[in-house]
């Protein structure tokens, strides 16, 4: 822990130390690590693999259903539901 000086700062810099907080610090770092070691085997963890596996947008096809659905060449209402189950679909599998 740094010595403290009369104003609280650290007597190496001036910036305020918090004798509390830099207890806390090492032991911030080991929970981040056990999260990091174990987040493939929680629901959520599985979810964001799942997300980080997905495609990269493909800014053509994009662009062209925005012009449809602005120009109303493309009905969203009528396939709205069977975009979300696809979608779902996609996330579970």
């Amino acid at each position: 822990m740094p010595d403290l000086n009369p104003n609280g700062f650290a007597e190496d810099s001036e910036q305020w130390a918090n004798p509390i907080e830099a207890g806390l610090a090492h032991d911030e770092d080991l929970i981040m690590e056990q999260i990091l070691e174990n987040i493939n085997h929680t629901p959520l963890g599985q979810v964001l693999k799942k997300i980080a596996s997905l495609p990269e947008i493909r800014q053509q096809k994009v662009l062209r259903l925005r012009r449809q659905i602005t120009t109303g060449r493309y009905d969203l209402t009528e396939r709205l539901d069977e975009i979300v189950d696809k979608v779902l679909e996609d996330l579970v599998a």
